[in-house]
C-alpha cells in the first residue's frame, strides 16, 4: 500500500514540478546556470531520485516513509501554488 501511495504522489509531484517549469516565473530566473541550460531537466531527475529513493526504502521495509513522502508532496503543493499563483 505504501508503495502505491508514493508513486501515485509522484505522480503529482512530477505534474507540480512540470507546471512550474513551463510558467516562466521570474523566479527561475535565479536558479544556476547550468538548470538553464538543462531546461529543467536536471531538476526532474533529482526529483525522479528522490521517487526512486522513497520507494525502493518502502519496499525494503519503511512503509512510515510513506508519511514522510506525504509531506514532502505536500509542501511542493504549497511551494508551486504560491509560485503559480503569483503570490510569490
Amino acid at each position: 500500500m505504501a508503495i502505491a501511495l508514493i508513486f501515485l504522489l509522484g505522480i503529482g509531484n512530477f505534474a507540480l514540478h512540470k507546471a512550474v517549469l513551463e510558467s516562466r516565473h521570474p523566479l527561475l530566473g535565479h536558479v544556476p546556470w547550468f538548470v538553464h541550460m538543462l531546461v529543467g531537466r536536471l531538476t526532474l531527475v533529482t526529483e525522479f531520485l528522490v521517487l526512486l529513493a522513497a520507494l525502493m526504502l518502502a519496499a525494503n521495509g519503511w512503509p512510515g516513509l510513506a508519511w514522510a513522502y506525504l509531506i514532502y508532496t505536500a509542501l511542493n503543493a504549497l511551494a508551486a501554488w504560491l509560485i503559480l499563483t503569483g503570490r510569490i
